[in-house]
Formats: structure tokens, sequence, C-alpha cells
């Protein structure tokens, strides 16, 4: 009889992250794990993610309620669910379960769209120094995915992060202004946004402020939106100010900071 598998060690997972190769599964219900590193890697420029005429339309009349980090298990368990367009997922049990032990110590973060009560859209990642390593996206609604991307960039660029690894490219993805490079120049990128030492799994991630040599602020666009028009300094344009709506301000950030 086998016996149950060892959980997934989350300081090599971390380091793994760190080095450009992260890992997957051939189906749902494979215990085996693979450690990836492609030759091409697409990355999502913070500067450059494209808001369509009807996203923005949607985005501004604030049909989701968007939130993070108050569903992650939900949402990791969603993605990884089988769809029509994909049979199976990546996301085994153990990836799934160590990604949760990674929120857990603040490592990994989700954003949400909701309607009414019903979680319709997002998406999850791992966030370490300036980069976070966006893993998989779901939408239950039309645009759904697309809002939950729009609210992660516009986070990040507030956070001060420098790098949004996607992966794999995929026609989706493209759609919104994501581009390919070699996993050469992706590991300059990524160097460049890891300046910081990498945490252990066994400390939780800094909340501090962008800026501070502690990476990233996952928190900064609650303080942004808390602020309104304060946020004039974190954007660096006095023209914004102050909006009626958390996706009125979702697009004037993406408008000031592009």
């Amino acid at each position: 009889m086998k016996g149950h598998p060892l959980p997934i060690d989350l300081d090599l997972l971390l380091q793994a992250y760190a080095n450009g190769i992260f890992p997957m599964s051939d189906a749902r219900d494979d215990p085996d794990i693979f450690w990836i590193e492609p030759e091409f890697r697409a990355i999502m420029p913070l500067n450059g993610f494209r808001v369509s005429k009807s996203l923005a339309k949607t985005i501004r009349q604030d049909r989701f309620v968007v939130t993070a980090d108050t569903a992650f298990a939900q949402v990791i368990a969603t993605c990884a669910e089988s769809r029509v367009d994909r049979r199976d997922t990546w996301i085994n049990p153990d990836i799934e379960e160590a990604f949760c032990r990674l929120h857990q110590q603040g490592h990994a973060h989700s954003v949400e769209c909701w309607l009414g009560e019903r979680l319709v859209g997002g998406l999850y990642g791992l966030a370490l120094g300036r980069a976070f390593f966006g893993e998989s996206m779901f939408s239950r609604e039309t645009d759904a995915s697309k809002v939950a991307m729009a609210w992660l960039v516009t986070r990040l660029r507030l956070g001060g992060f420098e790098l949004l690894d996607c992966q794999f490219m995929t026609d989706h993805l493209a759609s919104l202004g994501a581009i390919e490079m070699t996993q050469a120049a992706y590991l300059k990128l990524l160097a460049a946004a890891l300046a910081t030492a990498v945490q252990p799994s066994s400390g939780r991630a800094s909340s501090g402020a962008a800026g501070a040599g502690a990476g990233g602020d996952w928190g900064a666009l609650e303080g942004s939106m808390a602020a309104g028009s304060s946020a004039t300094a974190s954007l660096e344009d006095a023209s914004f100010k102050a909006v009626s709506s958390p996706g009125k301000f979702i697009l004037q950030a993406l408008i000031h900071t592009s």
C-alpha cells in the first residue's frame, strides 16, 4: 500500500519560483508533479494592459464587486475544476494544498469577482519581492476574469511591483496586452524584481510600504482608495482625483499610470 505523499516543501517552492521554475501536474488526479522551466515565457507589462471599450464599460459600471484574499481556497478550487474548453487541469491536490498554505502565510493572493453572493470570476498567484506570479484564472460571467486582471494590474502598479508573470501565452492574455519572451530575458527581469532576498515560507510575507526595501505592497490599493484624492502622490499625477466608485478608480489608475 502506498503511503500518503509528503506535502510540497514551501521553501523549495519559493526558491523554485525565484529561479524561474514552477510546478505542474499532468492531470487533476495525477499525484506526480513536474518542475517546469519553459523556453518562452509570457508576461503582462504593467504599463501595457489593454482595456477595450466594452471592458472599460463593465469596470466603470461596477458590474462585479471585486475583492482580494477573501475566498482564496474557493478561487484555486474553481481554477482546478474541469471546463468545456479544458477537460483537465494541471492543479493537483498537492499543488492546491501548498498554495493554500502559502496564502495563510501571506505569500499567495487571490482576486475575486462577485455577482451578488456568487463567485463568478477570479485569479490567484504568488508574490515574491516585486514580482507576482499569476497562476490561473477563471470566469463564469462575461469579462469577469478580465475585470479581475484589471484590478490585479492596478494593485501591482500601486504597490510598486515590477513584474507580472503569466507563464504561458494564450490568446486571452495576448488580447489583454501580454507579451512573450525567452526564458533568458525573463530571468533578467525576474532578478531585478527580486532584488531583495526571498523570505522563507516559515516567515509571514511583509506588507510594508513599497519602496521600503521589502518588496511590493499588496495592500497599497486599499490604502489609495481609502485616501481618495491623496492617491495622487502614489500615481505621481496631480490630475488624478477621487472618484465615486471602485470601478472608476481602477480606470483612472490604469489611464494615469499607462
